[in-house]
């Protein structure tokens, strides 16, 4: 199957060989003819499958083809999503994909001035990508006008229908025209999601390439379990022991983020950090600076879970569980893209069960566990039954290993005195061999 079997036009077919796309993926095989058909559609697949790209393409064609002129203050094509660096992300490939048509994109989004967005909505846009915040705030200065909108994209839909939004949604569906084309697109779909959506659509399509909130088989997944008051410890060790390159580090709080950034700066090692008290301007940056490999660690909180789209990542760290089990999928769907493999390493402490055992539910698997000798937990982590509950077994007897927990370094010069296993990953229930010999006390 090709692109042009798709029924897309030449100059998207341009800017996808521009691209270096070569065959659709799945997602795209599907969703593709139906919204140029102009059907309604939820689509479910994967991270990293490719979903942008599934429905920006056909919605470009179609207005394309419209023989319709944007007006002032108007919009052709409405794309929410629920954050800021989802908003860049998706503008971005909009405008690579729409490099040869007349159409014109632009994002607006929080946390930036407003004045420049409004400046720009003057002369109209064909598709405009915002978070809700924002375009609320826009409508109600009467910046925006939604009489033009032919189509509504929701990108990450239940994030979007989440209770978090549900206010701005009611807002936006009540303001837009009854005639339109709405399409739902996102990675995990609950029957709660589901319900409410078949509300808004008309006779929708439903799309799923793969089982429903299932992880990525190309990232290898598994959990270590180690006492809360030791994660930073056990990180800083695993950096260093098994050379990791670039990592994206995930916490629970914006606070949990700067802590672990300053732990990692004391150390010379190059971090940064996204989150929601950070000024938009800042948040780029970190991005940016990322991306291009001038920071080693990205720490980040679940404002960072949808969206981020980072070639050849190989790391993703929990160092805190997420709260919802969701969010579990699209922190480690950003390793593992377009066909690459990656690894998902969560650090898990005793009180962090549930969280582990709500993630085991949904995603259908259970973690393997691998102990990091010297890093044994007090605390133990309880082991469950893969149907969300945990199973309570008898406390083991600790057993030494070539690298006691008292022997293990706290000094990062420790550590760099100390030679490094080759990279990769040990086999579970295998001990290291050849173990290190613990520093002289007081060192």
């Amino acid at each position: 199957m090709t692109f042009a079997s798709l029924g897309l036009a030449a100059p998207l077919l341009q800017a996808l060989d521009g691209l270096g796309y070569k065959t659709p993926t799945p997602i795209q095989a599907k969703a593709i003819p139906a919204v140029l058909a102009g059907r309604d559609v939820m689509a479910a697949a994967q991270t990293g499958t490719g979903k942008t790209a599934g429905f920006a393409l056909p919605l470009l064609q179609r207005l394309a083809e419209s023989e319709d002129k944007v007006g002032s203050n108007c919009i052709r094509a409405l794309v929410l999503v629920p954050t800021r660096e989802l908003a860049e992300q998706v503008q971005s490939s909009f405008r690579q994909y729409a490099e040869h048509l007349p159409v014109s994109t632009y994002a607006a989004y929080g946390g930036v001035s407003i004045n420049p967005q409004m400046m720009r909505l003057r002369r109209g846009v064909d598709v405009l990508v915002a978070t809700p915040g924002r375009l609320l705030d826009l409508f109600s200065q009467n910046a925006i006008k939604f009489k033009q909108v032919q189509t509504l994209i929701l990108d990450e839909a239940d994030r979007m229908l989440d209770l978090g939004f549900a206010r701005e949604l009611d807002t936006v569906f009540a303001a837009l025209p009854k005639q339109r084309q709405t399409l739902l697109f996102s990675a995990t779909f609950s029957d709660e999601i589901r319900s409410l959506a078949k509300g808004r659509l008309r006779d929708p399509l439903s799309i799923e390439v793969s089982p429903r909130n299932s992880t990525v088989k190309s990232v290898k997944q598994w959990a270590v379990p180690v006492d809360k008051k030791r994660k930073t410890e056990l990180f800083l060790f695993m950096l260093k022991d098994r050379r990791w390159g670039q990592v994206l580090v995930f916490v629970k709080t914006k606070r949990g983020a700067d802590e672990l950034v300053d732990a990692l700066l004391a150390k010379k090692i190059k971090a940064d950090a996204i989150h929601g008290d950070k000024p938009q301007a800042s948040r780029l940056r970190a991005l940016e600076s990322f991306k291009a490999g001038e920071v080693q660690i990205l720490v980040a909180t679940d404002v960072a879970a949808r969206g981020l789209d980072i070639d050849d990542l190989p790391q993703v760290v929990n160092f805190d569980l997420p709260i919802v089990a969701e969010d579990y999928i699209h922190r480690i769907g950003r390793t593992g893209r377009a066909g690459a493999t990656g690894e998902a390493i969560s650090l898990v402490c005793a009180d962090e069960a549930p969280l582990l055992a709500a993630i085991e539910t949904l995603t259908k698997q259970t973690l393997e566990r691998e102990e990091e000798p010297g890093f044994e937990p007090d605390h133990r982590v309880p082991m469950t039954n893969g149907a969300g509950q945990l199973v309570k077994k008898p406390k083991k007897p600790k057993v030494k290993t070539g690298r006691s927990s008292k022997g293990v370094p706290s000094n990062w010069v420790g550590f760099d005195d100390a030679p490094a296993r080759s990279g990769g990953r040990r086999p579970a229930g295998k001990a290291t061999s050849g173990a290190r010999k613990s520093p002289p006390r007081g060192r």
